[in-house]
């Protein structure tokens, strides 16, 4: 995510609904459209909107059968209600969705425990005038205001979709995602659930999230994954070991979250950057003060690597994981329209094998101080 300026004359409402919505996710501790299927709509020239469009490339998740056809970058709009301890007022974040649609993005990401809810309140009601001209991700899996941290049982699960669709105003979820595996509940009883949602048509395509290999296997075998969704970028790269082989190998696609590492590798942060007031990410060790003096060194050498190219660190992140696999879709989030044309362009340069080889090869000689996540948050993720 893109960093935004710090204020620490919070709204008391907003501070509350932070701190639940962070306690859910584990984050640390810290101070209406049609029946039409997207598919389909993609697919067809005259519904596409064009005026102004930034970000043309395209990219198919999942099967050859049944892909989910979407835009290289996907929007994610979890920041502009949580993780951060100030965010955009609600009309210049409706206009920003709007904003980035209208400027080639058509795939755009959400989950219930944002909020908790009224982000997804939000991507509704922004998407709504073209619903079926955009692809919504939205997740599933906590136990919002419950006893329990994870919830993916199946009648929760259907509980939950029906809620989703009603703050999404629409009528189907085109990516709906288990946020977290949960440990209590079979992942064959998750897939099978998500299984009938996708027969009665209110679920088009399943996914799930920082899950492990054999988890991948075991739901695919019984509901078809067209996406996982985790953590990647040049400073977390261990999708590339534990997953990316079973992905390719199943033909399911991968949309990578925080692809900017929450920011850092944009060039927002240093050392002396406040993440302590309502910031989730002053919890964990990579955003220390010391290890952020320290990875501040990747995102210089990739200045330099960019000077003579025309590129901004933010793009050489996006275009390096666009170039290297055919099947992922990038997600950074960000709440500026600056930041957003900037991400969109990334997918416009090519780099080369040699190229990405040099990236990734300062980048090792340098190396990543700080694990991405503390133990609370380890936790909830299989590698």
């Amino acid at each position: 995510m893109k960093n935004q300026t710090e204020n620490k004359n919070i709204d008391p409402k907003m501070r509350r609904g932070f701190l639940k919505a962070a306690t859910l996710l584990g984050l640390g501790t810290v101070a209406a459209g049609t029946g039409k299927s997207y598919a389909s709509a993609a697919q067809d020239p005259e519904k596409k909107k064009d005026i102004g469009a930034i970000l043309t490339q395209k990219r198919s998740l999942g099967s050859k059968k049944n892909p989910l056809v979407v835009s290289a970058i996907q929007l994610g709009c979890m920041g502009m209600h949580t993780g951060r301890g100030v965010h955009p007022d609600h009309k210049s974040m409706v206009k920003l969705i709007r904003d980035a649609a209208e400027r080639g993005c058509d795939f755009f990401d959400t989950a219930e425990v944002y909020g908790p809810f009224i982000n997804e309140e939000l991507v509704g009601e922004a998407l709504a005038p073209i619903r079926n001209k955009v692809a919504i991700s939205t997740k599933f899996g906590f136990d919002i205001g419950g006893k329990n941290v994870l919830d993916s049982r199946p009648e929760h699960i259907r509980k939950v979709v029906e809620q989703s669709l009603k703050r999404l105003r629409t009528d189907r979820i085109d990516l709906f995602i288990q946020h977290r595996v949960d440990p209590n509940v079979p992942i064959e009883d998750v897939a099978g659930t998500v299984k009938d949602l996708i027969k009665t048509g209110k679920v088009l395509h399943f996914g799930l999230s920082e899950a492990k290999a054999e988890t991948i296997r075991k739901a695919h075998a019984v509901c078809p994954v067209t996406a996982v969704q985790s953590e990647y970028s040049l400073m977390t790269r261990l999708p590339e070991e534990f997953i990316f082989s079973t992905l390719q190998e199943l033909e399911i696609g991968f949309v990578a979250y925080s692809p900017l590492c929450r920011g850092l590798l944009g060039g927002n942060l240093t050392e002396y950057s406040d993440l302590n007031t309502n910031d989730i990410r002053g919890a964990w060790p990579r955003f220390q003060p010391q290890a952020i003096k320290s990875n501040i060194r990747i995102v210089e050498a990739l200045n330099e690597f960019g000077k003579t190219r025309g590129m901004s660190s933010s793009q050489i992140c996006l275009a390096w994981m666009l170039a290297k696999y055919p099947f992922i879709v990038a997600l950074p989030g960000t709440t500026k329209l600056s930041h957003l044309e900037e991400d969109f362009r990334s997918a416009d340069f090519t780099l080369t094998k040699e190229e990405i080889t040099e990236i990734e090869s300062k980048i090792e000689k340098i190396g990543v101080v700080g694990d991405r996540y503390d133990a609370l948050q380890q936790a909830r993720v299989e590698y």
